[in-house]
């Protein structure tokens, strides 16, 4: 019988959405930036080797920054800086010389992620300029699992509505998320892990990690959790950090995360309240 002895093509293309998460700068000062990163993310690395790009719509009237020491400045804190968008034109040709591309918006249904804003535990100093991250919608479920049933092992499911069923543990490092819907979580979301919801999330299990609830900027959605110590909670981008462990009052108790009414401008507080 004659073989097949296809070989295989040295390079492939394959379309696939990776997470990439968007830092949007006020200040493109290096000392300004550290001491507001510091503030923000702490001594250890926030993130796991994210990619970013930097938003400089924000950065005010300059032309050109150290950009090779922003790279590293990020890099301490988990993110590998791939580019930039935004800014002036001037701006963007000096991030291109130093080999930072540029890029176009992203989709405005991007999930939130910490800003430096009043529910912080500890308020960043006076003077330091406020950073704001966002990333764009989650990767397909290669990288993060989303609403497909999983009948062989029952850990994961769907039903017709857009509820997302999570039935196994969370590891650290890893990520969930209810696109366009709810989340219930039957496990632990162990410390290092991340469960994100374009609606409400419900916890039946500790919470160790991060519960990102209303993703794609719904104020009205809440998170509810038997057993809470969290390490961060965010409702609509508005979010509050544990970073000395969780209060006394909280620990260990059933809570619920929400966002109080708007005032003017503003999205409202972030409250976390036993219930």
């Amino acid at each position: 019988m004659p073989q097949n002895n296809i070989t295989p093509p040295l390079i492939e293309f394959k379309g696939s959405t990776l997470p990439v998460v968007t830092v949007s700068l006020r200040s493109l000062q290096l000392g300004e930036l550290g001491e507001a990163a510091n503030a923000l993310f702490g001594d250890d690395p926030f993130f796991d080797g994210e990619a970013a790009v930097l938003d400089l719509s924000q950065a005010g009237a300059v032309s050109s920054a150290k950009w090779q020491f922003l790279k590293e400045l990020f890099r301490t804190h988990g993110l590998n800086v791939m580019g930039v968008r935004g800014g002036s034109d001037e701006l963007r040709q000096s991030a291109r010389t130093a080999g930072l591309p540029t890029y176009a918006a992203v989709d405005r249904s991007a999930r939130a992620l910490p800003r430096a804003d009043e529910e912080r535990s500890e308020p960043p100093p006076t003077g330091v300029p406020a950073m704001e991250t966002a990333a764009p919608p989650p990767a397909p479920a290669a990288t993060r699992p989303e609403a497909k049933p999983e009948p062989s092992t029952g850990t994961l499911a769907s039903t017709k509505s857009a509820t997302l069923f999570l039935t196994r543990p969370l590891r650290s490092g890893q990520q969930i998320y209810a696109r366009g819907g709810d989340l219930i979580v039957l496990a632990a979301v162990n410390s290092g892990a991340e469960v994100i919801a374009d609606g409400h999330i419900h916890i039946y299990a500790p919470l160790h990690g991060r519960a990102l609830a209303g993703a794609s900027g719904d104020t009205e959605a809440r998170i509810f959790s038997t057993r809470f110590d969290a390490q961060l909670v965010s409702i609509a981008g508005l979010y509050r950090t544990f970073d000395s462990g969780v209060p006394a009052d909280l620990a260990g108790q059933t809570v619920q995360v929400r966002l109080t009414e708007k005032t003017g401008d503003s999205l409202g507080k972030l409250v976390v309240e036993p219930i």
